[in-house]
């Protein structure tokens, strides 16, 4: 089942991007949804296991900024696909290899903690989840709608799509031949890709500084949902992996 969620939310994504990618506003919004509800998984669920775990020492901290540096470094290759900067982009200053490769070890990182999730929907799979509904509506409208006499799209598309859905699952695979006892290092460094990407969405200047209520409102609607959902999850298992 969480393979299945974790391939369907790329394609559900894929799939509205591709339909509706010219509506920009839908895509940000989207987007900021999905921030509020991250960075509340992120502090109320990602970071609690890693501090709360068997095996927290104050080195954890060191991960978490890890995982900071590396989403930077990614974001030099997704050209900051993550925040909804796609309409930035021509096909000449965005290679489709270095966009690939960006989304793929994203992704891949974010699956590994899978392996040892107990909880078939922990609000850490539906973070995943939430996240990569709007990464993937832009990705759909940056790869289908780029040439508006095609209608087919093409096959390097396609494989972006494809290695992008089968990204997280393979971590996840991957996951399996670690020792549950790095999963706090593991959390860790997810936690930190996580805080770069929502904060950068939620706390970037809008224009003129003015106050957005519609902004705000989303991103208190995202929070909300993950408080709702962090309340009936069970965390009597949270920091044992064995």
């Amino acid at each position: 089942m969480t393979v299945l969620l974790l391939i369907f939310s790329v394609i559900a994504g894929v799939f509205l991007g591709k339909h509706f990618g010219k509506k920009e506003k839908l895509a940000k919004n989207l987007l900021i949804l999905s921030a509020g509800f991250l960075i509340t998984i992120c502090l109320n669920e990602v970071f609690p296991q890693v501090y709360n775990s068997e095996l927290s020492s104050s080195n954890l901290g060191i991960f978490v900024i890890a995982g900071v540096l590396l989403q930077m470094i990614l974001e030099a290759l997704t050209k900051g696909f993550e925040h909804g900067h796609f309409h930035h982009h021509s096909d000449h200053n965005i290679l489709p290899v270095a966009l690939m490769v960006g989304l793929f070890v994203h992704a891949f990182i974010e699956g590994i903690p899978l392996a040892n999730e107990e909880h078939a929907l922990s609000p850490y799979l539906l973070g995943i989840v939430f996240h990569n509904i709007p990464i993937s509506f832009i990705l759909g409208a940056f790869l289908f709608n780029r040439k508006e006499g095609s209608k087919t799209p093409s096959y390097p598309s396609l494989l972006i799509v494809a290695l992008f859905a089968l990204a997280s699952p393979l971590g996840m695979l991957l996951g399996n031949y670690f020792n549950p006892d790095l999963q706090p290092y593991f959390l860790a460094i997810v936690g930190g890709i996580f805080l770069h990407i929502s904060s950068v969405i939620i706390f970037e200047s809008n224009k003129n500084h003015n106050i957005d209520w519609i902004k705000i409102g989303l991103v208190i609607v995202g929070v909300s949902l993950a408080l709702m959902m962090h309340l009936f999850h069970d965390h009597s298992q949270m920091g044992h992996y064995h």
